[in-house]
């Protein structure tokens, strides 16, 4: 039968990469406290009695050192803390540098394609290089490729900001945007109910439509004649 760990319910150390508690078998650590100050070098069991009189753990932090360093805290939740930076700095390393293409002169259509695409970048995390191509005589209409370049900024503002400002490099315009933290993309409108009546168009005149025709009522009950008659 497999040995217990010492503590049930937390990780087995044999399995982490801290020692904690009775896995740490030094005589002497360098301890430092449930309040963050450092005590010095404290023998090993005592730093463990006062581990235990507070409540918490004796956790190995730093191995490699002589004597090794100590800290007495809640290990649940130092591990938590942990596996927390790591997720949030492996999604900070999983972005990517997206480019965006365009020329001086591209037209409105593909102008807007383009920011599309940018604006679905930037809402997934990614930073934005857009890059603007002069070829030729377009050199002597760069105020073509900025105005352009603050197009982009007004447009995507809620949901990029400025990385590196607009800058020359060459025969290339660039600017970078950088996510919006806690930014909220626009929303589109919201889609009209299935069944409803449209709404009554103006005249061409621009006077106020006019009011719907009141509903005809309703007719009059018959009366009945042939009952009458007999009894006359």
């Amino acid at each position: 039968m497999p040995p217990r760990p010492r503590f049930p319910g937390k990780p087995d150390p044999r399995k982490d990469e801290h020692r904690i508690n009775d896995f740490i078998r030094v005589p002497v650590v360098r301890l430092v406290d449930e309040k963050g100050q450092m005590q010095g070098e404290v023998p090993t069991e005592q730093a463990k009695r006062m581990a235990r009189e507070a409540g918490l753990d004796l956790v190995e932090v730093a191995p490699d050192v002589k004597p090794p360093v100590c800290k007495i805290l809640d290990y649940g939740k130092f591990k938590y803390e942990e596996n927390k930076s790591k997720k949030r700095k492996a999604k900070h390393h999983a972005s990517e540098l997206k480019e965006v293409r365009m020329r001086p002169r591209t037209d409105d259509h593909d102008f807007h394609t383009k920011l599309n695409h940018a604006r679905r970048f930037l809402e997934e995390g990614h930073k934005v290089l857009f890059t603007i191509f002069f070829r030729g005589r377009e050199m002597a209409h760069k105020e073509l490729g900025k105005a352009r370049m603050e197009q982009i900024k007004r447009d995507l503002d809620d949901v990029g900001k400025i990385e590196h400002e607009l800058s020359m490099l060459g025969p290339r315009m660039h600017l970078t945007l950088m996510p919006r933290p806690g930014a909220k993309p626009k929303a589109p409108p919201p889609p009209k109910p299935a069944g409803a009546a449209p709404a009554p168009a103006a005249p061409a005149d621009g006077s106020a439509p006019a009011a719907p025709a009141p509903a005809a009522p309703a007719p009059e009950p018959k009366e009945n004649t042939n009952a009458e008659a007999q009894n006359k």
